[in-house]
């Protein structure tokens, strides 16, 4: 493909940086593509594709408010550019069909734009994967929530550490919180787990059917319970001494 000439438009990108227009002609296709020079390199590179991520929890829910907020940002997006996905937050980002697809899409120098956070993620730590994933494939990430910081550059990286901080802090508050209340209701003679199948006379009167001879079996049928349970009965009369059994 011969190229038919380049000119310098006089605007410049959201990026601040100057963009050609190479007009490209073989036979009779046109193209013409959007190339710019960066400050940190001699060469030129493709524009960076913007992508954009919005997720709603229920399918009666819109993402209309997400993207009009996003291009009220000054971020514009294609229509194919615009991933939209009904799932609950709760969902790990990579458990995520919209999201894993788009991430399979996207390429070094491209440009992720979101409004929240949890749209990244389930949780700090998932967010934080998240970005950490997308960094590393040079993909930049902007989050409108946060000031439409890049989360990638160092301010972000900064940023995502505090969140990470805060986080932990209130994982650890939530588990202190959860044992001293397991403590408290222990002490009042609270029980937890699943309850026994066979009460405590049940239980004696299955070491006495034993003793007799009768066979698990026959006394789980007697009982109407499993083998298991007989024998985890059997097991903890055989601990006992011989005078506590029964």
């Amino acid at each position: 493909m011969a190229v038919s000439h380049t000119e310098v438009s006089p605007k410049t990108t959201g990026f601040g940086q100057a963009c050609l227009w190479v007009y490209e002609s073989s036979g009779n296709e046109f193209r013409m593509q959007a190339i710019m020079r960066t400050p940190f390199s001699d060469g030129v590179r493709l524009m960076p594709r913007i992508f954009a991520y919005c997720r709603v929890s229920t399918a009666d829910q819109t993402t209309e408010n997400q993207s009009m907020e996003i291009k009220a940002a000054g971020f514009v997006i294609e229509a194919h550019r615009l991933i939209e996905e009904s799932i609950s937050g709760s969902v790990a980002a990579k458990e995520r069909p919209g999201f894993v697809k788009l991430i399979d899409r996207m390429e070094p120098g491209d440009v992720l734009v979101v409004t929240k956070l949890d749209r990244l993620g389930r949780n700090a730590m998932d967010v934080r994967a998240t970005v950490e994933q997308l960094a590393s494939s040079g993909v930049r990430v902007h989050c409108l929530a946060l000031g439409g910081v890049d989360l990638t550059s160092p301010a972000g990286k900064m940023t995502m550490q505090v969140i990470a901080a805060v986080a932990e802090f209130e994982r650890d508050l939530l588990i202190e919180r959860t044992q001293s209340g397991i403590i408290r209701a222990k002490a009042a003679g609270k029980q937890f787990g699943r309850p026994p199948a066979l009460n405590a006379e049940k239980r004696a009167a299955v070491v006495e059917r034993l003793d007799a001879g009768a066979s698990i079996a026959e006394i789980a049928r007697e009982f109407k319970t499993t083998r298991q349970t007989i024998m985890r009965v059997r097991e903890a009369a055989l601990k006992l001494p011989p005078q506590h059994r029964g």
